[in-house]
């Protein structure tokens, strides 16, 4: 018989695999772009469109199945969520036109998004005023997923048509559905008092609301804002600006993604002793520092490797924060960790699309614009805790 202890452990596994999908769907399929343009006879700029639409889908998947969760409870739309996935993942394997393979990805994206918005609120449950451990556990296991798909996708390819990386795809979600029909546990659901309307608006109040929680919820976001800048300047300072080869740029994109399993491995032991606060503020002076050194190594332009010296404890410093700082902001609603979810997952992905443009309308052919967007993102970190600095009340003395 599993101990309760292995129980536990398999069901942080679950909840990490569970996360996993999104990272999994999006980046298994990046390989066959031009196979899928092939194969549906159409531009390959419109395959990609289908990347902004899962990306589009599963935010808005957030945002409504955020209030739902709490409403109805976590381990029913968990398991819809996962096999609404699992049939549209079939369903892609036989469209023929790329305006079907779009609408299906969308649709996908918000049954993944269904499965996902569930996780920190079970992590909540779980772990309570330890919640930033747990989230760390499950963002550690989980970014194994983009370490590796790609090189799945890849592989696929090889020997099979890109059709068979959805057949994996919902082949995962399957081997996902039979453990969380088993062990995915329930968490308390609000009270269900008058209409579903008035219950599904009242959690984003409850949460937007709530003055403790804002701070955090304005720091989550501009670490979002600043890890989405990275992603989307990344491949052009290392490639264009430097001149690195693909091969070079994955082993050094790799090697930020190893860091972001660090700090997360690091926080899992210090965090109990520390509490989140202290380790957010911890990572906002890393960040500060390695932001500054990347900024001041590139107005002087001294090269590849001082850039990537830089890069790494900055890309490990916003993993120390966002996980802390989403902590944060989910204790303080254990019955509206849904809709607290869905907030900080709608912010993440608004404030990400802001990246784009402001990259492009100051864009040199150099890291200095890149590096200035995340010192300045860093530096307002700074300013919204300094200002806010007397809002902070223990989570367990308010009454959700």
């Amino acid at each position: 018989m599993p101990t309760a202890e292995s129980r536990f452990n398999w069901v942080i596994l679950l909840l990490a695999s569970v996360t996993a999908v999104t990272p999994l769907a999006i980046d298994m399929y990046l390989p066959a772009f031009l196979a899928i343009s092939e194969s549906l006879n159409t531009e390959i700029s419109l395959v990609q469109v289908s990347l902004s639409c899962y990306l589009a889908g599963f935010a808005l998947s957030m945002l409504i199945f955020g209030p739902i969760a709490d409403i109805v409870g976590r381990r029913p739309l968990a398991l819809w969520g996962l096999c609404l996935f699992m049939l549209l993942s079939i369903a892609i394997v036989f469209v023929r036109q790329i305006e079907w393979f779009l609408v299906l990805r969308t649709m996908q994206a918000m049954a993944g998004g269904a499965a996902a918005v569930v996780v920190p609120g079970i992590v909540r449950h779980l772990y309570g005023q330890n919640t930033a451990k747990g989230m760390s556990y499950v963002s550690m296991i989980m970014m194994i997923a983009p370490l590796i798909a790609p090189s799945v996708g890849s592989l696929i390819l090889q020997w099979f048509d890109w059709r068979v990386i959805f057949v994996v795809l919902a082949c995962y979600a399957l081997l996902l559905w039979l453990p969380a029909f088993r062990w995915l546990p329930e968490v308390a659901t609000r009270t269900q008092h008058g209409p579903w309307l008035k219950l599904f608006f009242s959690g984003y109040v409850t949460v937007l609301g709530n003055r403790a929680a804002q701070p955090h919820i304005v720091i989550s976001m501009l670490v979002s804002f600043a890890f989405f800048g990275y992603l989307t300047a990344v491949p052009v300072v290392y490639m264009e600006a430097f001149g690195v080869s693909e091969q070079l740029f994955g082993i050094l994109f790799a090697s930020n993604v190893a860091a972001l399993m660090m700090v997360n491995f690091v926080n899992t032991r210090l965090v109990v002793r520390h509490g989140s606060e202290k380790m957010l503020s911890i990572g906002l002076v890393m960040g500060l520092l390695a932001a500054a050194s990347l900024l001041t190594v590139n107005l002087l332009g001294l090269g590849l490797a001082y850039t990537v010296v830089s890069i790494i404890p900055l890309i490990g410093s916003l993993g120390l924060m966002a996980v802390n700082a989403d902590s944060l902001i989910l204790i303080r609603f254990p019955h509206h960790s849904g809709t607290a979810t869905a907030v900080i997952g709608s912010l993440r992905f608004g404030s990400g699309a802001l990246v784009g443009p402001v990259l492009a309308l100051t864009y040199t052919g150099t890291a200095v614009p890149f590096a200035t967007l995340m010192f300045c993102a860093l530096v307002v970190v700074l300013l919204t805790k300094v200002v806010t600095r007397g809002r902070a009340v223990p989570a367990e003395q308010e009454q959700n």
